[in-house]
Formats: C-alpha cells, sequence, structure tokens
C-alpha cells in the first residue's frame, strides 16, 4: 500500500503527517508540485513479459504523459529479488540530488522510496504496484530501493541521456530512515 510520511527537516524521526490514503497523498504531494497517481491496467502482467510488453499494457497512460510533458525516451528499468549487485544499485540512489528534468516512475511492480526535500520538510513517498510519480525538475531527493530490492518500473525523460544526478553535497538522506 502506498504511504506518505512527511518529517521537518530537522526532525527525521517524528513524522508530522503518516498517511496511506491515496487521495490525502496525491493532494499533499500536490501542494508541492509533486504529481502523484495510480494507474490501473486491464493486462496481467507477468514475469516473462519485455519491455515491450510492459510498454504496451500502459500505452493510454505513456502517451498522455508524452504528451503533457514532451518526454522523449520512455524504458523499463527491473530489479529481481537477490541481485548480488543490489547494495551497489542502492547506493548510487542514496545521495540527495536533483536533475534538470521531471524524475518520472511508474511502479509496475514492487516498490521505492522517493524522499524529497522541499522547502523545510522531507516527503517520504513509498511507491508500489500502480504508483506514479512525478518529482519536478530541480527538487533534492534521493531514492531508496531496499537492501533486497524487487521492483520493474517504467521511466520516462526528456532527454535522450537518461538519468543524469547533480549532487547537492548535503548529507540529508543520512539522516532519514530507509527501508528495511
Amino acid at each position: 500500500m502506498s504511504q506518505l510520511a512527511v518529517f521537518k527537516e530537522q526532525s527525521p524521526t517524528q513524522a508530522v503527517l503518516n498517511t496511506n490514503e491515496q487521495a490525502v497523498i496525491s493532494s499533499e504531494l500536490s501542494k508541492v508540485g509533486v504529481r502523484f497517481e495510480q494507474w490501473q491496467t486491464t493486462t496481467e502482467i507477468t514475469t516473462d513479459m519485455t519491455q515491450d510488453d510492459i510498454l504496451s499494457a500502459y500505452q493510454a497512460d505513456i502517451k498522455r504523459l508524452q504528451t503533457e510533458g514532451g518526454y522523449q525516451t520512455v524504458d523499463v528499468i527491473s530489479l529481481a529479488k537477490g541481485n548480488p549487485s543490489a547494495s551497489q544499485l542502492r547506493a548510487k540512489f542514496l545521495f540527495e540530488h536533483t536533475h534538470s528534468e521531471d524524475e518520472v516512475r511508474f511502479f509496475v511492480k514492487g516498490q521505492g522510496l522517493f524522499c524529497l526535500h522541499i522547502n523545510a520538510f522531507v516527503y517520504q513517498v513509498l511507491c508500489q504496484q500502480g504508483d506514479l510519480i512525478s518529482v519536478p525538475m530541480n527538487t533534492p531527493h534521493w531514492f531508496d530501493m531496499g537492501s533486497d530490492p524487487e521492483f520493474t518500473a517504467i521511466r520516462l525523460f526528456n532527454n535522450e541521456q537518461g538519468w543524469v544526478a547533480k549532487s547537492t553535497e548535503s548529507n540529508i538522506a543520512e539522516r532519514f530512515p530507509l527501508l528495511d
């Protein structure tokens, strides 16, 4: 189940809001410019599906986002439980950074924790199967996939280089809770 926990940046152990109600999550994130939606598909997503199969299952929503946001590149990233490189992959995203474009992710399977540092607050958004999040460009954030990650996500980009991060040089990500 999706979840939103909001913390004051100086109080990483005491949430000022903690909810799993989709309408509240969408509303609270919308107030700070973050898009959060839940998508449905009539196609059962299975482990033997190809990237093209997955993209076809969500084609209408993907096209809508491409039209609205001008996204040029769409791909699927997948990570299976027990991956021997999991700790190195996890560390790649566990530092506060920004992007020169929106970071758009739709979780087809599994979960991931987006931590957004906006104004004096940290918004921790646990995204699970069916969740779309769009983090606006230049928003400081980090991402945690957990210690034994398992997820499949559709990614949309405005550039052909894909994921390019610029570190904020802050250590804030080290002070907030992570996924188990």
